[in-house]
């Protein structure tokens, strides 16, 4: 039975798992791994979530503390590798992880550290988090498709069984595909497709059912990633296009993808793990990838501003030249 949990990330998507298992869990056993300014800020303003704030037992990473049952991984990609530093202590012979992390290979970045066998693939589709300063706002946690790499309906591992009943028990809408790497890299195509092109044209959900040119670019996007599935031998194929587009259709439309609130936010991407990785594999497999190749030139531009900007900050005059044309 999973009593214990803890978690090294309270982005938008750590909060909004934390703020549905609290429910049905005794927040002390519930615990936050962090140190730094981020612990002194947790340990004195708590956290807020849907205009809660909670208080989380915060335990310094370097801290000797009992091993959790479930271990979570909410952090951005770029984060991973400081997370696992962090989380040490916490892994014990009979832990289960679980990787909330966009991309298609953070499961074994973190079972070549603590042990496949303790890993779980996970991925979340339809979830609706936003970062308002430091309130995450959560309606609707969306469905946690997690499992072994292949799952055999009534042969499932003890992991996921465990996990299933903790899911259960704290409202966790889920699935267990057969084949996750099939469903990983479904999970990809929603984020190239709805990630990237939210964050170029800064673009709440909503537009994406209204504006047919944003539409399609997300179409095209995604297809590229079906196309090198395809090669692959992970097989996307139309259908699966299609469902994401109804995942698409059904988050509430002002919402705001993780990487449209980075641009807006001047952090960071996770692009590297989206248009970054559809490029190499298309290189890989012979495939051309246009669309997410110029993709990945607006954002990286993007994050290059970002950087000048915060060195700059007289660059930008408030009353700038104006050229006409006449």
């Amino acid at each position: 039975m999973i009593s214990k949990i803890s978690i090294v990330g309270l982005g938008a998507i750590g909060s909004a798992y934390i703020n549905q298992i609290v429910k049905t869990v005794p927040i002390a056993n519930i615990s936050v791994i962090a140190d730094g300014e981020r612990a002194r800020r947790y340990s004195e303003h708590g956290v807020a979530i849907n205009g809660r704030q909670f208080r989380f037992k915060i335990v310094n990473p370097a801290a000797k503390s009992e091993p959790a049952d479930l271990l979570l991984f909410g952090v951005k990609f770029n984060q991973l590798e400081e997370a696992l530093d962090a989380a040490g202590h916490q892994v014990g012979p009979d832990t289960i992880i679980l990787s909330l992390l966009n991309g298609i290979t953070s499961e074994e970045i973190i079972g070549r550290r603590f042990g496949m066998e303790k890993v779980l693939y996970s991925v979340n589709a339809g979830i609706d988090a936003v970062r308002v300063g430091n309130e995450t706002v959560t309606n609707h946690l969306g469905t946690t498709y997690f499992g072994e790499k292949v799952n055999q309906p009534g042969a499932y591992s003890d992991k996921v069984l465990r996990v299933r009943e903790f899911f259960e028990q704290t409202g966790i809408g889920y699935i267990i595909p057969a084949d996750m790497m099939k469903t990983l890299w479904w999970k990809l195509m929603i984020n190239v497709g709805m990630n990237q092109v939210s964050a170029v044209l800064r673009a709440p959900f909503g537009v994406f059912a209204h504006v047919k040119e944003a539409r399609a670019l997300l179409v095209e996007a995604m297809q590229e990633v079906v196309t090198v599935s395809q090669r692959a031998g992970i097989n996307l194929n139309q259908e699966d296009l299609d469902n994401c587009l109804g995942i698409v259709d059904s988050v509430a439309p002002t919402g705001k993808t993780s990487m449209l609130q980075d641009v807006e936010a001047g952090r960071q991407t996770e692009v590297d793990i989206f248009a970054g990785a559809v490029v190499e594999l298309g290189k890989q497999y012979a495939v051309p990838t246009p669309v997410n190749s110029i993709l990945l030139r607006i954002i990286k531009a993007l994050e290059g501003m970002f950087k000048y900007n915060a060195s700059n900050p007289h660059s930008i005059d408030a009353s700038p030249a104006v050229i006409s044309d006449r």
